[in-house]
């Protein structure tokens, strides 16, 4: 059963609490022991509701656990917010204005970081 302030709180910020144990955790965690890293109160099918969505996303992986699955991220935090900006990317058709703005909209020494970065001063 879901408890009423799980469907209150928007899907994107519970993933992102998820992600955040499961990074912590440093190892695959069972949807039961998510729930308890999270210690908010998210009734365990709300938990493994988000883990299957995650994982239909392509974010987490899976291993079997007995008669369930315990999930693992297979990005680190960097690695998955530069997925979604390329998922942003993806969704336009104006690819070169949408790099045009973002790139225009950088602070000074975000753009200098993203310079050296193309000049293949930095990895």
């Amino acid at each position: 059963m879901t408890d009423a302030r799980d469907e209150r709180r928007p899907a994107g910020e519970l993933e992102a609490a998820v992600m955040a144990a499961l990074w912590a955790a440093g190892a695959p965690l069972t949807p039961g022991r998510v729930q308890i890293e999270l210690g908010s109160g998210l009734a365990r099918t709300t938990v493994a509701t988000i883990l299957t969505r995650l994982h239909e996303k392509g974010v987490v992986d899976r291993e079997r656990q007995g008669r369930g699955y315990a999930y693992f991220p297979v990005q680190d935090a960097p690695g998955l917010t530069a997925r979604r900006m390329h998922s942003e990317l993806d969704r336009d058709t104006d690819r070169e204005t949408v790099l045009a703005r973002f790139v225009a909209q950088l602070s000074p020494g975000d753009e200098q970081h993203l310079r050296r970065l193309l000049e293949g001063e930095e990895r």
